[in-house]
Protein backbone atom coordinates (compact mmCIF):
# COMPACT_ATOMS: atom_id res chain seq x y z
CA UNK A 1 0.00 0.00 0.00
CA UNK A 2 1.55 3.43 -1.03
CA UNK A 3 2.08 5.80 2.03
CA UNK A 4 -0.10 8.81 2.78
CA UNK A 5 1.69 11.60 5.09
CA UNK A 6 -0.91 13.07 7.31
CA UNK A 7 0.19 16.44 9.38
CA UNK A 8 -1.43 17.31 12.35
CA UNK A 9 -0.55 19.08 15.63
CA UNK A 10 -2.28 18.71 19.40
CA UNK A 11 -2.25 22.69 19.63
CA UNK A 12 -4.47 23.51 16.55
CA UNK A 13 -7.47 22.70 19.05
CA UNK A 14 -6.81 25.44 21.61
CA UNK A 15 -8.89 26.74 24.63
CA UNK A 16 -12.02 28.74 23.05
CA UNK A 17 -14.68 30.53 24.34
CA UNK A 18 -17.78 28.54 23.82
CA UNK A 19 -20.26 29.10 21.60
CA UNK A 20 -17.81 30.88 19.12
CA UNK A 21 -18.47 30.50 15.30
CA UNK A 22 -15.21 29.20 14.42
CA UNK A 23 -15.47 25.68 14.94
CA UNK A 24 -12.16 25.12 16.83
CA UNK A 25 -12.41 22.02 18.31
CA UNK A 26 -13.02 20.37 14.80
CA UNK A 27 -9.26 19.54 14.35
CA UNK A 28 -8.80 17.32 17.19
CA UNK A 29 -12.13 16.08 16.23
CA UNK A 30 -10.96 15.13 12.84
CA UNK A 31 -8.10 13.73 14.16
CA UNK A 32 -9.70 11.68 15.92
CA UNK A 33 -12.07 10.11 12.98
CA UNK A 34 -9.24 9.97 10.85
CA UNK A 35 -7.61 7.38 13.63
CA UNK A 36 -11.07 5.75 13.97
CA UNK A 37 -11.06 5.15 9.98
CA UNK A 38 -7.57 3.89 10.19
CA UNK A 39 -6.28 6.37 7.83
CA UNK A 40 -3.97 8.09 10.43
CA UNK A 41 -1.87 6.19 12.55
CA UNK A 42 1.82 6.80 14.12
CA UNK A 43 3.31 5.78 11.47
CA UNK A 44 2.49 8.48 8.68
CA UNK A 45 1.60 11.32 11.30
CA UNK A 46 3.76 13.98 10.92
CA UNK A 47 3.97 17.10 13.67
CA UNK A 48 5.17 20.32 12.11
CA UNK A 49 8.01 22.30 14.27
CA UNK A 50 7.35 26.01 15.68
CA UNK A 51 6.93 28.33 12.39
CA UNK A 52 10.32 30.28 11.26
CA UNK A 53 8.83 33.62 11.69
CA UNK A 54 11.90 34.49 8.92
CA UNK A 55 10.09 32.52 6.35
CA UNK A 56 6.60 34.25 7.38
CA UNK A 57 8.21 37.45 7.02
CA UNK A 58 8.99 36.78 3.50
CA UNK A 59 5.41 36.86 2.39
CA UNK A 60 3.44 38.96 5.16
CA UNK A 61 4.09 42.57 6.39
CA UNK A 62 6.88 42.05 9.09
CA UNK A 63 5.23 45.13 11.14
CA UNK A 64 2.00 43.08 11.33
CA UNK A 65 4.16 40.21 11.76
CA UNK A 66 5.40 41.46 15.15
CA UNK A 67 2.31 43.23 16.18
CA UNK A 68 0.48 39.82 16.07
CA UNK A 69 2.48 37.44 17.84
CA UNK A 70 3.10 40.17 20.76
CA UNK A 71 -0.32 41.01 21.08
CA UNK A 72 0.26 44.65 19.99
CA UNK A 73 -2.75 43.63 17.51
CA UNK A 74 -5.67 46.67 17.78
CA UNK A 75 -9.17 45.85 19.11
CA UNK A 76 -10.41 46.74 15.40
CA UNK A 77 -8.07 44.74 13.75
CA UNK A 78 -8.48 41.31 15.95
CA UNK A 79 -12.16 42.20 15.62
CA UNK A 80 -11.99 42.01 11.49
CA UNK A 81 -10.29 38.75 12.24
CA UNK A 82 -13.25 37.47 14.17
CA UNK A 83 -10.55 35.53 16.86
CA UNK A 84 -10.36 36.65 20.19
CA UNK A 85 -6.27 37.21 20.77
CA UNK A 86 -3.95 34.47 23.06
CA UNK A 87 -1.04 33.09 23.61
CA UNK A 88 -2.76 30.28 22.71
CA UNK A 89 -3.92 31.76 19.31
CA UNK A 90 -0.66 32.76 18.48
CA UNK A 91 1.30 29.29 19.29
CA UNK A 92 -1.73 27.62 16.85
CA UNK A 93 -1.64 30.04 13.82
CA UNK A 94 2.23 30.02 13.03
CA UNK A 95 1.98 26.33 14.21
CA UNK A 96 -0.51 25.61 11.15
CA UNK A 97 1.12 27.44 8.92
CA UNK A 98 4.91 25.74 9.47
CA UNK A 99 2.34 22.52 8.99
CA UNK A 100 1.32 23.02 5.73
CA UNK A 101 4.77 24.16 4.55
CA UNK A 102 5.62 20.65 5.69
CA UNK A 103 2.63 19.61 3.74
CA UNK A 104 4.42 21.06 0.64
CA UNK A 105 7.61 19.24 1.37
CA UNK A 106 6.07 16.16 2.13
CA UNK A 107 4.08 16.16 -1.00
CA UNK A 108 7.33 16.67 -2.89
CA UNK A 109 8.99 13.53 -1.14
CA UNK A 110 6.00 11.47 -1.34
CA UNK A 111 3.67 13.08 -4.57
CA UNK A 112 0.48 14.01 -2.05
CA UNK A 113 0.23 15.04 1.58
CA UNK A 114 -2.91 16.37 3.67
CA UNK A 115 -2.79 18.47 6.45
CA UNK A 116 -5.39 18.39 9.29
CA UNK A 117 -5.78 22.38 9.22
CA UNK A 118 -4.89 25.02 6.81
CA UNK A 119 -6.68 27.18 3.98
CA UNK A 120 -6.60 30.48 5.71
CA UNK A 121 -7.07 31.87 2.15
CA UNK A 122 -8.41 35.40 3.57
CA UNK A 123 -5.61 37.00 5.30
CA UNK A 124 -3.69 39.72 3.60
CA UNK A 125 -0.18 40.84 3.37
CA UNK A 126 -0.37 43.47 6.33
CA UNK A 127 -3.90 42.02 7.57
CA UNK A 128 -6.10 39.80 8.66
CA UNK A 129 -9.66 38.47 8.29
CA UNK A 130 -12.62 36.39 8.19
CA UNK A 131 -11.02 34.08 10.80
CA UNK A 132 -7.83 34.11 8.79
CA UNK A 133 -4.69 35.47 10.58
CA UNK A 134 -1.48 34.25 7.85
CA UNK A 135 -2.15 32.97 5.00
CA UNK A 136 -0.55 29.65 4.72
CA UNK A 137 -0.74 28.74 0.98
CA UNK A 138 0.58 32.07 0.37
CA UNK A 139 3.68 32.00 2.60
CA UNK A 140 4.14 28.09 1.64
CA UNK A 141 4.10 28.96 -2.04
CA UNK A 142 5.91 31.78 -1.91
CA UNK A 143 8.63 29.64 0.16
CA UNK A 144 8.74 26.86 -2.85
CA UNK A 145 9.37 29.86 -5.34
CA UNK A 146 12.33 31.63 -3.49
CA UNK A 147 13.83 28.56 -2.37
CA UNK A 148 13.67 26.43 -5.56
CA UNK A 149 11.69 23.53 -4.78
CA UNK A 150 9.34 24.55 -7.37
CA UNK A 151 8.83 26.91 -10.40
CA UNK A 152 5.31 27.14 -11.30
CA UNK A 153 2.89 26.62 -8.11
CA UNK A 154 -0.82 26.30 -8.75
CA UNK A 155 -3.48 27.22 -6.04
CA UNK A 156 -6.79 25.20 -6.39
CA UNK A 157 -9.38 26.74 -4.37
CA UNK A 158 -12.55 25.19 -3.47
CA UNK A 159 -13.80 26.81 -0.96
CA UNK A 160 -17.19 28.12 -0.95
CA UNK A 161 -15.22 31.88 -0.37
CA UNK A 162 -13.23 33.32 -2.39
CA UNK A 163 -9.73 33.34 -1.87
CA UNK A 164 -9.39 36.61 -2.33
CA UNK A 165 -5.87 37.00 0.44
CA UNK A 166 -4.29 34.03 -1.36
CA UNK A 167 -4.63 35.82 -4.85
CA UNK A 168 -3.68 39.59 -3.88
CA UNK A 169 -0.49 38.25 -1.83
CA UNK A 170 0.65 36.48 -5.30
CA UNK A 171 -0.15 38.63 -7.70
CA UNK A 172 3.25 39.55 -8.29
CA UNK A 173 4.43 36.44 -9.13
CA UNK A 174 4.66 35.49 -11.98
CA UNK A 175 4.98 31.96 -11.48
CA UNK A 176 2.83 31.55 -9.14
CA UNK A 177 -1.11 31.19 -10.39
CA UNK A 178 -4.42 31.19 -8.47
CA UNK A 179 -7.78 29.78 -8.94
CA UNK A 180 -10.96 29.74 -6.72
CA UNK A 181 -14.38 28.45 -7.52
CA UNK A 182 -16.55 30.22 -5.18
CA UNK A 183 -19.96 31.03 -4.54
CA UNK A 184 -20.63 34.04 -6.28
CA UNK A 185 -22.86 35.66 -3.30
CA UNK A 186 -20.90 34.88 -0.65
CA UNK A 187 -18.11 36.32 2.01
CA UNK A 188 -16.18 38.81 1.37
CA UNK A 189 -18.51 41.18 -0.38
CA UNK A 190 -15.98 43.14 -2.45
CA UNK A 191 -14.09 40.25 -4.85
CA UNK A 192 -10.41 40.12 -5.29
CA UNK A 193 -9.59 40.62 -9.11
CA UNK A 194 -6.72 39.15 -9.34
CA UNK A 195 -6.00 35.43 -10.22
CA UNK A 196 -8.23 33.42 -11.90
CA UNK A 197 -11.69 33.57 -10.52
CA UNK A 198 -15.02 31.08 -11.18
CA UNK A 199 -17.92 31.93 -9.60
CA UNK A 200 -20.68 28.75 -8.67
CA UNK A 201 -24.49 29.70 -8.68
CA UNK A 202 -25.90 30.31 -5.44
CA UNK A 203 -27.79 27.07 -4.53
CA UNK A 204 -25.48 24.52 -6.89
CA UNK A 205 -25.87 20.95 -6.11
CA UNK A 206 -23.34 18.15 -6.69
CA UNK A 207 -24.20 17.74 -10.37
CA UNK A 208 -24.34 21.93 -11.31
CA UNK A 209 -20.93 21.82 -8.97
CA UNK A 210 -19.34 19.01 -10.45
CA UNK A 211 -20.06 20.31 -14.19
CA UNK A 212 -18.06 23.66 -13.77
CA UNK A 213 -15.05 21.75 -12.12
CA UNK A 214 -14.47 19.33 -14.52
CA UNK A 215 -15.08 21.97 -17.44
CA UNK A 216 -12.57 23.86 -15.52
CA UNK A 217 -9.52 21.32 -13.93
CA UNK A 218 -8.22 19.06 -17.01
CA UNK A 219 -7.99 22.92 -19.46
CA UNK A 220 -6.03 24.99 -16.56
CA UNK A 221 -3.41 21.95 -15.55
CA UNK A 222 -2.69 21.45 -19.09
CA UNK A 223 -2.03 25.19 -19.70
CA UNK A 224 -0.75 26.75 -16.52
CA UNK A 225 1.51 23.64 -16.18
CA UNK A 226 2.82 23.79 -12.55
CA UNK A 227 4.79 21.88 -11.12
CA UNK A 228 3.22 21.87 -7.75
CA UNK A 229 -0.30 22.43 -6.88
CA UNK A 230 -1.98 23.18 -3.54
CA UNK A 231 -5.62 21.95 -2.98
CA UNK A 232 -7.82 24.07 -0.42
CA UNK A 233 -10.94 21.52 0.12
CA UNK A 234 -12.69 23.64 2.01
CA UNK A 235 -16.26 21.89 2.99
CA UNK A 236 -18.41 25.33 3.57
CA UNK A 237 -19.62 23.73 -0.16
CA UNK A 238 -22.05 21.62 2.35
CA UNK A 239 -25.66 22.72 1.80
CA UNK A 240 -25.54 22.33 5.96
CA UNK A 241 -22.58 24.55 6.51
CA UNK A 242 -23.76 27.53 8.29
CA UNK A 243 -21.94 30.43 6.25
CA UNK A 244 -21.92 29.15 2.55
CA UNK A 245 -24.81 28.83 0.20
CA UNK A 246 -24.49 26.11 -2.07
CA UNK A 247 -25.85 22.42 -1.57
CA UNK A 248 -23.27 19.92 -2.03
CA UNK A 249 -23.93 16.46 -0.60
CA UNK A 250 -20.97 14.12 1.39
CA UNK A 251 -21.18 12.15 -1.97
CA UNK A 252 -20.75 15.60 -3.84
CA UNK A 253 -17.67 16.90 -1.67
CA UNK A 254 -16.13 12.90 -2.14
CA UNK A 255 -16.09 12.82 -5.69
CA UNK A 256 -15.04 16.41 -5.73
CA UNK A 257 -11.99 15.71 -3.80
CA UNK A 258 -11.60 12.65 -5.86
CA UNK A 259 -12.06 14.18 -9.10
CA UNK A 260 -9.23 16.96 -8.02
CA UNK A 261 -6.82 14.23 -6.55
CA UNK A 262 -6.73 11.58 -9.95
CA UNK A 263 -6.80 15.02 -12.50
CA UNK A 264 -3.44 16.28 -10.58
CA UNK A 265 -2.02 12.93 -9.68
CA UNK A 266 -2.28 11.74 -12.88
CA UNK A 267 -0.30 14.31 -14.36
CA UNK A 268 2.50 13.20 -11.46
CA UNK A 269 2.13 16.85 -10.12
CA UNK A 270 2.95 17.11 -6.37
CA UNK A 271 -0.24 17.54 -4.19
CA UNK A 272 -0.25 19.45 -1.05
CA UNK A 273 -4.15 19.69 0.27
CA UNK A 274 -5.57 21.70 3.11
CA UNK A 275 -9.11 21.87 4.64
CA UNK A 276 -9.92 24.88 4.66
CA UNK A 277 -13.38 26.38 5.87
CA UNK A 278 -16.62 24.52 7.10
CA UNK A 279 -18.61 25.80 9.84
CA UNK A 280 -21.59 23.66 11.78
CA UNK A 281 -23.14 24.06 15.42
CA UNK A 282 -22.24 20.64 15.71
CA UNK A 283 -18.33 20.47 15.42
CA UNK A 284 -18.12 16.84 14.73
CA UNK A 285 -20.55 16.95 11.72
CA UNK A 286 -17.49 19.54 10.13
CA UNK A 287 -15.10 17.25 11.36
CA UNK A 288 -16.46 14.17 9.32
CA UNK A 289 -16.96 16.52 6.55
CA UNK A 290 -12.83 17.63 6.16
CA UNK A 291 -12.50 13.61 7.23
CA UNK A 292 -13.64 13.57 3.39
CA UNK A 293 -10.47 14.33 2.04
CA UNK A 294 -8.38 12.40 3.39
CA UNK A 295 -10.02 9.15 3.22
CA UNK A 296 -10.18 10.56 -0.95
CA UNK A 297 -6.50 10.62 -1.01
CA UNK A 298 -6.74 7.27 1.48
CA UNK A 299 -8.84 5.21 -1.32
CA UNK A 300 -6.91 6.49 -4.09
CA UNK A 301 -3.59 5.99 -3.08
CA UNK A 302 -4.86 2.07 -2.12
CA UNK A 303 -6.37 1.86 -5.30
CA UNK A 304 -3.23 2.52 -7.51
CA UNK A 305 -0.88 0.78 -5.16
Amino acid sequence: MSFLPLVYHSHYSIPFPAGHRFPMQKFALLEEELRRAGVLTDNNLFSPSPMSLTTLMRAHDPEYVQNFVRGRMSDKAMREIGLPWSDWLVERTLRAVSGTLLTADLALEYGIAVHLAGGTHHAHKDYGTGFCIFNDQAVAAIHLIESGKAKKVLVLDCDVHQGDGTAAMCASYDVIETVSWHCEENYPAVKQAAGINIQIPKGAGNAEYLAILKADIPRLLDKINPDFIFYDAGVDVHKDDRLGFLNLTDEGICQRDQYVINECRKRNLPLACVIGGGYDKDQAKVAWRHSILHKAAFSYLTLKS
